[in-house]
């Protein structure tokens, strides 16, 4: 560790133990996630912290779904001193609490290859060497339904509204209102909120940020969503197709990599203003989409968002402005350049989602792939055989394909390192096995009574 960067956690830590006298903090969080990107956490007293700074508390990674067997249990959570944050729903008068996302390490102090935080640290590292730094703003899209008396999920949505439309329709306001408030505290900088196209579905969008920081942040909306949703009495869900014949819930995720402190997608002399290694990166995420689609999109109940009809895009093309292409090039230039993949959906890991994408442009760019001709007809409208002409491709159109897909090819694998691959593709391929033989209340309805 290089002098600069011990006088900046010496200068953090300082910071943080001023907040936690003046804030009155009594217990820690120390929060990582599992291989789903669902959010752990142990609870510690505040006179551990320099235990915890020091990456001295240990959990049971044979208990975390995808982590250690039994017989090499014993795992670390080293804080991010950056993350720290106290939890405006918790402070009361002469106390609060407050939190750490946390990297996980073994035994003897290496990073354990089963987190997904360092799997994207790793694929930042493959950027850096290279000269770029990862910049993200990840669009996350949810639904809020009411809660039944004991405070579990209904189906009933909590509000009618439709797109961008204000109370007295949009019954979701208040709500949102009190989730800008919690995460402005927590350190986000929010940029809109609004209420999306379908029924009681909503979207807070947060500024940019690195690749690892995005995820981070993407990590604690969704658990801030989630808990201030609870206290309104409502579920919100990341569930990308809760309700059938109405838009799902999308992740749009805006990537664009810097040189120092130039945007290297943007050249302003070409057309579209776009570089050489924006084309290299479109193309280097065309080639390898359908195989992490898996990890952008991981659910059963991902591939039923992305169907015709619905605004989420199902087929292989790009364009500088058309939504039902795959990739998009948003119209703001210059530093904001970005190329705009619409595929994953809020169910997926962020950590393994901006690595994966991250790492088809890296090889789009290493390869010199060449980017197809911009499609700018409305793809969800075309015949079958206008597609073909175009040599327009889908999107795996199950989660069995994805997995599939995934298998093919040595590019996953890759990205995402031994451990966390082999453990995810079990993991989805038991998921999908669980789905394929379950008897759904669909078959109930259609076949029961009619033989």
């Amino acid at each position: 560790m290089t002098e600069t960067l011990v006088l900046n956690e010496t200068s953090i830590l300082d910071e943080i133990k001023e907040t936690i006298k003046r804030k009155s903090v009594e217990l820690l969080h120390l929060q990582f996630v599992d291989i789903e990107g669902i959010l752990k956490h142990v609870t510690v007293t505040v006179e551990q912290l320099e235990d915890v700074v020091e990456g001295k508390m240990m959990f049971d990674g044979s208990s975390i779904k995808g982590f250690s067997p039994i017989n090499k249990s014993d795992l670390y959570l080293q804080p991010d001193l950056t993350t720290f944050a106290v939890l405006p729903w918790s402070v009361e008068e002469g106390y609060s609490e407050a939190r750490f996302l946390c990297s996980v390490k073994n035994p003897d102090g290496t990073l354990f290859e089963g987190d997904t935080r360092n799997v994207l640290k790793k694929t930042m590292k493959r950027a850096a060497d290279q000269g770029y730094t990862i910049s993200v703003g990840p669009e996350l899209e949810f639904f809020l339904f009411k809660n039944d008396e004991k405070g579990y999920a209904t189906q009933e949505l909590g509000d009618k509204a439709g797109y961008f439309e204000p109370s007295p329709h949009d019954l979701g306001e208040r709500v949102r209102l009190e989730i800008y408030r919690a995460l402005k505290a927590m350190g986000f900088t929010i940029e809109a909120s609004h209420h999306e196209v379908a029924e009681g579905q909503h979207e807070i969008n947060f500024k940019y940020a690195d690749a690892l920081t995005a995820a981070d942040l993407s990590t604690t909306y969704k658990w801030v969503v989630k808990t201030v949703a609870q206290k309104f009495g409502l579920h919100a869900t990341f569930m990308p197709k809760p309700v059938f014949g109405i838009n799902g819930s999308g992740m749009h995720v805006n990537m664009s990599f810097f040189e120092g402190s130039e945007n290297a997608f943007f050249d302003p002399s070409d057309e579209l203003e776009l570089s050489e290694i924006a084309y290299h990166f479109i193309a280097g995420v065309l080639e390898n989409v359908k195989s992490f689609a898996a990890v952008t999109n991981p659910l059963v109940n991902s591939y039923k968002r992305l169907v015709p009809g619905y605004e989420a895009p199902c087929y292989l093309a790009w364009s500088a402005s058309n939504r039902s292409a795959l990739i998009r090039i948003p119209a703001k230039k210059g530093l904001a350049t970005r190329v705009e993949l619409r595929c994953p959906d809020p169910s997926s890991n962020p950590y393994l989602t901006f690595a994966v994408i991250a790492a088809a442009g890296l090889d789009g760019i290493e390869k010199g792939l060449e980017a197809p001709a911009p499609i700018n007809e409305d793809i969800f409208h075309m015949t079958e055989e206008r597609r073909a002409g175009l040599g327009i491709d889908n999107l795996p159109g199950s989660l069995k394909e994805a997995v599939t897909e995934m298998e093919s090819n040595e590019f996953t694998y890759n990205a995402l390192g031994n451990h966390v691959y082999n453990e995810y593709v079990s993991m989805k391929r038991a998921e999908w096995d669980s789905y394929r033989t379950a008897v759904h209340a669909w078959e109930i309805e259609n076949y029961q009574s009619k033989f």
